[in-house]
């Protein structure tokens, strides 16, 4: 049963591999890109969708950055609260129950 499953992910990873050279190959035609004072870059469609792609990534990674760090410097804080809990000195005795 997880054979089946590895070919029916094998083949769903082909199939989005074709859709996106189809893709590529459809769209070679030239694109332009206008900036700012009238400059532009052209180059084909596929390019610029690319990089609109990575650009994306990259704004989204930079934008999670200081919440990751965050994120680690409370599990930092956690664990040192946890080891040095569990470094308490262990003569320390409990009360009775009944007192």
């Amino acid at each position: 049963m997880t054979s089946f499953f590895k070919l029916l992910q094998w083949v769903l990873k082909a199939a989005v591999f074709f859709t996106l050279f189809a893709f590529a190959l459809n769209n070679q035609h030239e694109a332009s890109v206008h900036f700012f004072f009238g400059t532009q870059w052209r180059s084909p469609m596929v390019l610029v969708v690319l990089a609109a792609f990575a650009l994306g990534i990259v704004v989204g990674v930079l934008g999670m950055v200081p919440r990751w760090w965050r994120h680690r410097q409370l599990a930092r804080k956690a664990e040192k609260a946890n080891t040095t809990a569990a470094q308490a000195p262990a003569d320390v005795q409990e009360p009775p129950h009944g007192a």
